[in-house]
């Protein structure tokens, strides 16, 4: 599951190393991350004060961007990080994306040096945020097809697409939902029936309304079969103008990046919790029969849930012995049974007959004294 932060904690790691080093480091190391991310972080002892940085990250939509890398709305949103201490290399270094320079001097000595390199460590949803804040107000208006736009398929988690398709009055994200588990399946259809009683209240009127179909809607008709064949259905986010306004922006643009992963740690921590409420009433079910369970005047008590085997255990050989001596009991029982004249019946017919053979046979004497 993807994290929530928006800096990558090992990308951050090396760099507070480097710059918090007391001698320079050299520095040449390879990062790779879930979603086929790859940073290449490199620092040489000759200078130590800068630091190269570069980003190979898949982009959203294909169709969309520009062929030859980033496209300038991105590289605006990357220099707004820092304008003193992050400078952009064009062109980027070979096989990736964008390459930065990194000028450690012109870092704060205070706790704002911190805030910068956590803010270095976000590059990477920078540059996916910046790319759908770009589709969101850019998308091509001229391709339409009976009063709706095209969707644009986005791919943000590996095998977990999810469709923006731009109408006259709202902009609607849709999300097909897939889960291994029927478990997960009733979970995640409970969750999105409370998420749409919820957002239909008056107190949460504020945000995108919230619907979920167990079927495709319209607007995916004729998109690959593969893509909308589900077994948790598709929830679908009404996003008008008021919502992209400003700061808005931002937060509905990393919510609909992280949408899959929020409900994957819900209906994984929903099944924790489930299961530690069984797991609970497993207790209180053998306290109640450590109480009412009394043998030879003395309780044998059972401590935690792992012991309940044993009690089985216990119970069963306390059913056999109770069975064998029943056994026994009648088997003494049969055995008090005389039937009178049963033995000389068993005596002729139930004999086994002897059988003769009319050839004779002599046995023959052997003398240890002949050779």
């Amino acid at each position: 599951m993807a994290s929530f932060e928006r800096a990558s904690p090992a990308l951050k790691e090396i760099l507070l190393r480097i710059y918090n080093a007391e001698k320079p480091i050299e520095v040449d190391h390879h990062l790779y991350e879930f979603g086929s991310v790859e940073y290449h972080i490199k620092s040489s002892v000759s200078e130590p004060q800068v630091t190269y940085l570069s980003i190979s990250t898949p982009f959203l939509s294909q169709g969309v961007f520009l062929s030859y890398g980033l496209s300038p709305f991105t590289l605006k949103m990357v220099r707004q990080i820092s304008t003193d201490v992050l400078h952009i290399v064009e062109p980027a270094n070979d096989g990736y994306q964008l390459t930065l320079r990194l000028d450690f001097s012109k870092l704060p000595h205070n706790k704002e040096s911190l805030n910068i390199i956590t803010e270095v460590s976000s590059v990477q949803a920078v540059i996916l945020s910046s790319q759908l804040k770009e589709m969101l107000q850019n998308v091509n208006s001229g391709d339409s097809s009976q009063g709706m736009y095209k969707p644009i398929k986005l791919i943000y988690h590996p095998k977990e697409p999810f469709y923006v398709i731009r109408q006259p009055q709202k902009i609607v994200a849709v999300f097909p939902m897939r889960f291994k588990d029927n478990s997960d399946v009733i979970i995640a259809t409970s969750f999105f029936q409370e998420l749409i009683d919820v957002v239909s209240l008056k107190k949460w009127a504020k945000v995108p309304p919230c619907n979920w179909s167990p079927i495709p809607p319209l607007e995916l008709r004729g998109e690959p079969f593969e893509d909308l064949s589900t077994n948790g259905g598709f929830v679908s986010f009404d996003i008008s103008s008021h919502h992209v306004e400003g700061k808005r922006l931002d937060k509905i643009v990393w919510s609909l990046l992280n949408f899959y992963a929020y409900v994957k740690h819900h209906v994984k921590c929903t099944r924790g919790f489930i299961q530690r409420r069984m797991r609970r009433g497993l207790d209180n079910l053998i306290e109640v029969l450590e109480k009412s369970r009394v043998e030879d005047g003395q309780i044998k008590k059972v401590q935690g849930w792992k012991k309940m085997r044993k009690m089985v255990a216990s119970k069963s050989k306390m059913i056999k012995r109770r069975w064998g001596d029943l056994g026994k009991k009648i088997k003494r029982i049969r055995f008090r049974i005389k039937i009178h004249g049963f033995a000389r019946f068993r005596r002729r017919w139930l004999k086994m007959p002897s059988f003769s053979s009319s050839t004779g046979y002599t046995k023959l004497q052997t003398n240890g004294n002949n050779n």
